[in-house]
Formats: structure tokens, C-alpha cells, sequence
């Protein structure tokens, strides 16, 4: 059987991580904006303003502000956003590469702030419109279908300094006019959406998903609370404008092994699957599942959903689950053993002795993306997209301007081996693949260049040289033969 004819083939990258263009056609600051780069050691860190008028700087995923404090950009601070690889001037060549390579779909997301570049404006920003209608028709061009993400760690900085962003309840409106304005605008050229990106990443560094610096456990519940009623809300916008839009959720996933025969590390696997679960039991279910429920009042939260809220989310589910997948888990209930895992997206875990490690920590594990994909369809039994999914390297760039990244290709074989495993094998229902970063863009976590993911390398280095010029690796070509042979021909 293998993968269908109608498998949507592609790649993924975000307008932050690649846009530039910060002060271009009308653009308001994101939270990426006002994050600052970072290191393989040091990680990415934001900037504030306080009452006294000294700026500080903080890491990002352990925010602390003092009252008042308002979030800005400031001389003497590296914002790799501002610039980025420039897609917004390059996008017309940079298309043209990602339909040589027979992409049929790009997963991009819309900059917020592009079309309302504080959040809480009534009309949108022309100018911001109109180069998402550019980059569209220039997809269509090529047959690529866009798969846009809304809200991909691009949140307005305006709804931070205005009311701690998705804390308050506010922010609903304010997603939902966006969304309507871009549902109504795209109609016909965009089919495929996703409301946030990583939602349960909401929960571990909030600034970074969603511009919320609040990380008490109540603001963390309602912040959640309120992107999921957005989320549900966005579903039934897109729905009502175009029956013909599909609508997904993105959650970052993780496979988790118990370290362990240990029945308490078994168990422990159960509560950490929960922190991924929960996002998508509410936006694939429509509803709160009791374990959180219980948790908030175990806590001490006073939680309330009213049945507004309830009909809402019951009435806003998914049609279809998305996830990253970039490395599994090795649990255990041990506290003295329990975060020996290096690499900065290991948030639980120990280091499994079974497999390698990426040149950042990150354990490489293709078995474990089939046991994700058998676990999520199991699960919810509802279609599954995969759109992040990758190897991220120092890639060298040789004089006659080739790169031989044969250990990506070798990566990302054995990755869709896994998934035609998982189709063929298991009766997986996946709808579609895009690798992370096509280009080389800004890393999220810690806004490096020289962690590289794409086929195509971009001469945009952390010391602010290079000239930007785009040039071939190994696996573009490699991966342009794996989509014209429908994933059959992956040597």
C-alpha cells in the first residue's frame, strides 16, 4: 500500500523564523521580536523595561517581571528575527526552489503582527495582507499547497504589555478578529490551517509560545484555557467561511520509554504522555479530561469552564492531529537520575544508551515515530499530519558551494521508513510530511543559524555576515527523488 498518491508531500518552516523584514510594511513586534539570541549553551533570553527605566534580561524560559514592566526592543541586543534569512524579499526564489524540488505543500504561518501589528487594532494592515496573497499565489504557482499555522510563537507584544497576553481572557477576541480577517481573505487559496503551534509547549516556556511571562500555575491554566477556546473558535470560523477548509491542532510530541520495568516509572511515563495528551484530548474530544480537571483542584486552582465554554469547545474540535516529532523520551520516577538527558528539548528524561544523539543532544529514534504514530491513531483515530520532523547540524558550505549532509538524508530515511511502517504495517491514517526547516532558519529555541535543518542552505551566519545566497545540498536533490517516487525510491 504505501503512501497514497494524494500524500502531502513538503516541508515546514514559520515567519519568524525566516520573514525579517521586522519594520517592513506596516509590521508590529512579536515576542520573537523581543527575544534575543542565544547559544548551544546559552539559551535565547527577552528584554523588558522596568518601571525604573533599566532595561534587564532574562531567560526565556523562566520568565520573571516585576510589575509594570514592558517588553521592547533595545539598543545593544542581538534580535535574530529583525533579519532572519530575509524570506520576505526572497520568497520568489526561494518557491521556485521548493516547487523544483516538487513540494506539494508548504507549511508556513501567517505573522500576526503583519496584520495587526499591535493585536488589538479594529481594521488589518493592508500591506501585511497583501504579501500573504503574493506568497500564496507565487505556492500556486507550483501547485503547492499552503499549510498555515496562525499562531506560531508570534503572538503581539502589544497584547503582552497590554494585559499579560493569553492570561487575560481578552485575547480571544483579539485571535478570532485575525483569524476571520485571514479565513475571509485566503478563501480559495488556503485549504490546510493550524491554530497554535506546540500548544503544550504553552506550559514549559510561555513567553515563547504565547507572549505570556505569568508562570504561577493558575496563569498557566488559564492561558491554556483561553488558546483552546480560541483554537475552537478558529475551527468554526474557518469552517463557517469555507466548508471546504481543514482545520488541525500542533502539538509537540515526544514518544516516552519507562527507564524501567519499575511499575512507578510506568506510571510516571502515563503522567508525563499526559502533558502532550491533554492538548489534544481537548481539541480532538471537545472537552476537559477528568486527570486535569482533578490536577487544577489537587493544586489549589480555582478552574471554572462555564457552558458557554464547554458548547464551545465541544463544537470547535479538529479535523485532523499534527504534531513534531524529533526525538523520544526515556522516563523515570528516580529524581536523582530523572533529567541526566542533555539537549535543551530533553524537559524530562535520562539518556537512552540504545540510541545516538544529534550533534545538540537530541536522541535519534525512528522506531519511536512509529510507536507515536500507532499511539496517536490508536488514540483518537483521527488522520495525522506530520509537520515537523528533522536534523539540525553545523553544515559545512564548501568552496565550490555544495554541502554533503549525508547524515540528514540518512536522518530523514529512516524516518520515512518509520512512517510507511506505520501506514503499511500498523493501519496508520497519516495525510502528510513536512520536514522541518526546507531552508535554513533561525533556531527557536536558541536562535542560532549554525543549527541547520534544510535541504537548501542560506548564507546567513550568527556573526551577522554572509550574503544571504541560497545553494543546493545533498538532500535537496535526494528528497526531490524520494517525492517523485511517492516515497518508494529512498536510497
Amino acid at each position: 500500500m504505501g503512501f497514497s498518491k494524494n500524500f502531502l508531500w513538503g516541508g515546514a518552516l514559520s515567519a519568524n523564523q525566516c520573514e525579517g523584514a521586522v519594520n517592513v510594511g506596516g509590521k508590529g513586534l512579536s515576542s520573537s521580536d523581543v527575544t534575543t539570541r542565544g547559544s548551544r549553551t546559552k539559551m535565547r533570553t527577552i528584554t523588558y523595561k522596568t518601571k525604573e527605566g533599566n532595561i534587564e534580561e532574562v531567560m526565556s524560559y523562566r520568565v520573571k517581571v516585576p510589575e509594570g514592566a514592558q517588553f521592547g526592543c533595545f539598543e545593544g541586543y542581538d534580535y535574530p528575527s529583525h533579519e532572519a534569512i530575509d524570506f520576505y524579499h526572497h520568497y520568489k526564489e526561494d518557491i521556485a526552489l521548493l516547487g523544483e524540488m516538487g513540494f506539494k505543500t508548504l507549511r508556513t504561518s501567517i505573522n500576526w503582527t503583519r496584520i495587526y501589528p499591535t493585536g488589538m487594532e479594529e481594521t488589518p494592515n493592508e500591506e501585511g495582507l497583501k504579501f500573504y496573497d503574493n506568497l500564496f499565489d507565487e505556492c500556486a504557482k507550483y501547485g503547492i499547497k499552503p499549510l498555515v499555522t496562525l499562531s506560531h510563537y508570534e503572538t503581539p507584544i502589544g497584547l503582552t504589555n497590554a494585559w499579560g497576553s493569553w492570561v487575560d481572557e481578552r485575547n480571544i477576541e483579539c485571535f478570532t478578529r485575525y483569524v476571520k480577517t485571514v479565513a475571509e481573505r485566503y478563501k480559495g487559496k488556503v485549504e490546510y490551517w493550524l491554530t497554535f503551534n506546540e500548544l503544550n509547549i504553552s506550559q514549559m516556556v510561555p513567553f515563547m509560545e504565547g507572549g505570556v511571562y505569568a508562570s504561577d500555575p493558575k496563569s498557566l491554566a488559564y492561558s491554556a484555557k483561553h488558546q483552546l477556546i480560541a483554537s475552537a473558535k478558529a475551527v468554526q470560523i474557518l469552517h463557517e467561511i469555507d466548508p471546504n477548509n481543514k482545520v488541525g491542532n500542533m502539538i509537540a510530541y515526544g514518544y516516552n520509554y519507562a527507564n524501567t520495568p519499575n511499575p512507578v516509572d510506568g506510571l510516571k511515563v502515563i503522567m508525563a504522555n499526559r502533558e502532550s495528551y491533554f492538548f489534544f484530548d481537548v481539541q480532538a474530544r471537545g472537552y476537559y479530561p477528568n486527570y486535569k480537571l482533578i490536577e487544577y483542584k489537587n493544586d489549589g486552582i480555582d478552574f471554572i469552564l462555564t457552558e458557554e465554554e464547554k458548547e464551545i469547545l465541544k463544537n470547535g474540535t479538529v479535523d485532523f492531529l499534527s504534531f513534531s516529532y524529533y526525538q523520544s523520551n526515556v522516563i523515570s520516577a528516580d529524581p536523582n537520575i530523572a533529567h541526566d538527558a542533555k539537549g535543551n528539548m530533553s524537559f524530562h528524561g535520562v539518556k537512552n544508551p540504545y540510541l545516538p544523539v544529534s550533534e545538540w543532544g537530541w536522541s535519534i529514534d525512528p522506531t519511536g515515530l512509529r510507536c507515536a504514530l500507532n499511539a496517536l491513531w490508536d488514540k483518537y483515530q483521527k488522520p495525522l499530519f506530520l509537520v515537523e520532523n528533522g536534523l539540525g547540524a553545523e553544515d559545512i558550505l564548501n568552496e565550490d558551494k555544495t554541502v554533503h549532509d549525508s547524515y540528514r538524508i540518512e536522518y530523514l530515511r529512516e524516518h520515512i521508513k518509520a512512517m510507511k511502517q506505520a501506514i503499511e504495517e500498523d493501519g496508520v491514517d497519516l495525510m502528510g510530511y513536512t520536514p522541518w526547516g526546507c531552508l535554513d532558519l533561525v533556531s527557536a529555541s536558541t536562535g542560532e543559524m549554525h543549527k541547520r535543518y534544510g535541504f537548501i542552505y542560506v548564507d546567513c551566519q550568527d556573526d551577522g555576515t554572509g550574503d544571504g545566497s541560497r545553494y543546493k545540498k545533498d538532500s535537496f536533490n535526494w528528497y526531490k527523488k524520494v517525492i517523485a517516487s511517492i516515497g518508494e525510491d529512498l536510497d
